[in-house]
């Protein structure tokens, strides 16, 4: 079990955690909505929230990542109808794709106490414990911004702060088709990435995976309460792939 956050400006934690379970959600699209998230939570921490959802394929690259790790040709990604976007996080490059848990928490760190490290850090003990509790009793490796069984990572971290506030977040992957991941070397690293399907030894569930996912963040940093929300004002409507996904994701 990873350690529960403990707020060191002596600040009680917020009681209820808002949590938007929102399927999938163009990759563009998701920006423009971060940064309404990002202001709301910079004016109101009572506005704090975790976004959890995938996106269709594409590849977002952060700051420690490069063009190099995408040996996909030009007409290739066109033809997989895959963008690329260079985005402000931290991390490398992360090939979305349906089938992943993007776990996105929109914190007032700041207010909490924590330094930009000590966030990712927390984060990452978090992500870990989820995948723990989905592929027990394989051990699970957490090491600075990587979550991994083996030498095979099973998340990747890229996370950023505005103004106090956490943005981005983890990338988990359930059940992604692993094979797309040829040609993409996910920070770097040619070593292929792994899934929750592949490792798990128990039957996987994307609905219980999201669910725990949420205690175990909550836990972690520290909100006592959290309510589900399954719609935002500022999005369209989107596709549940995550509750269609459910069924395929049983064994």
């Amino acid at each position: 079990m990873g350690r529960t956050l403990k707020l060191t400006n002596g600040r009680q934690p917020r009681s209820t955690l808002r949590v938007y379970f929102l399927g999938t959600i163009p990759f563009d699209e998701f920006l423009i909505f971060q940064r309404r998230l990002v202001y709301d939570v910079s004016g109101d921490a009572s506005e704090a929230a975790i976004v959890i959802c995938d996106h269709s394929p594409g590849i977002s690259i952060g700051r420690d990542g490069s063009r190099a790790d995408v040996r996909l040709t030009p007409e290739e990604l066109t033809a997989r109808e895959w963008p690329v976007r260079w985005v402000s996080r931290g991390g490398g490059t992360i090939l979305h794709l349906l089938g992943q848990l993007c776990i996105y928490p929109y914190l007032p760190i700041a207010e909490m106490g924590l330094t930009a490290g000590e966030y990712v850090r927390t984060l990452t003990v978090a992500v870990a414990e989820i995948a723990r509790s989905t592929v027990q009793p394989i051990p699970v490796r957490a090491d600075a911004t990587t979550v991994a069984i083996g030498s095979r990572r099973i998340a990747q971290i890229g996370a950023a702060i505005r103004n106090g506030v956490s943005s981005f977040g983890a990338v988990l992957n359930v059940r992604p088709d692993l094979e797309l991941y040829r040609g993409i070397d996910c920070n770097g690293d040619p070593t292929p990435m792994t899934s929750l399907f592949r490792e798990s030894p128990n039957r996987v569930h994307i609905d219980t995976v999201r669910d725990q996912a949420i205690e175990i963040l909550a836990q972690h940093f520290g909100y006592e309460r959290h309510t589900i929300i399954y719609d935002h004002p500022a999005l369209r409507p989107q596709p549940r792939n995550h509750a269609n996904f459910a069924r395929r994701c049983r064994i």
